[in-house]
């Protein structure tokens, strides 16, 4: 019974949180949320032996990153479906552009730079914590963090230069039209 309460627990205060992070690792919103609940329920089937770890969180995270990547090799078409949402860059309620931006841009590179970039930059973890996370070496880390900045920038710097187009196209708009929109 305490271990149940105690999973509990840990579900409820970070089951929304690990959704996002692996929702930025992998770029799908339904595919995060399938590979964290099926993460939580392998972590419930070992709790006694996954609730003693130091990073439980770290676990759940892991396990479904890896989920995420092994239905994508199992699923081709699934890959196809991945990018081609990726290029229709579906607004979601509550994110801003810049975000929107960064995790358009993220589903752009390799899913193994992708996590690195994230729990590096995004959950700030340091080099060492995601080598132990991830079962790579630092140095394979930081190689992956500097391959993924130099894959990631091209993409930013394209989100970029489209909203300076889009601000300079209504800009216009309001020109012909006498009307300024401040």
């Amino acid at each position: 019974m305490a271990g149940e309460l105690e999973f509990d627990e840990f579900y409820h205060a970070s089951f929304r949180r690990v959704v996002g992070q692996v929702y930025a690792m992998v770029g799908s919103l339904s595919e995060a949320e399938d590979s964290v609940q099926e993460a939580f329920a392998r972590a419930w089937q070992n709790w006694g032996r996954i609730g003693e770890y130091g990073d439980t969180e770290a676990w759940v995270r892991s396990v479904a990153f890896r989920i995420s990547v092994s239905s994508w090799r199992k699923a081709v078409n699934r890959i196809t479906a991945h990018k081609r949402r990726a290029a229709q860059e579906e607004e979601l309620p509550g994110l801003s552009p810049d975000r929107l931006a960064v995790v358009t841009a993220l589903r752009r590179i390799d899913p193994e730079l992708r996590q690195v970039i994230v729990l590096h930059h995004l959950l700030d973890r340091s080099v060492e914590e995601i080598s132990r996370e991830t079962g790579v070496p630092s140095g394979t880390v930081k190689a992956r963090l500097v391959r993924g900045r130099k894959a990631l920038a091209p993409h930013l710097a394209e989100s970029a230069g489209e909203a300076a187009a889009a601000d300079k196209s209504k800009s216009a708009s309001a020109q012909e039209e006498g009307t300024y929109h401040v």
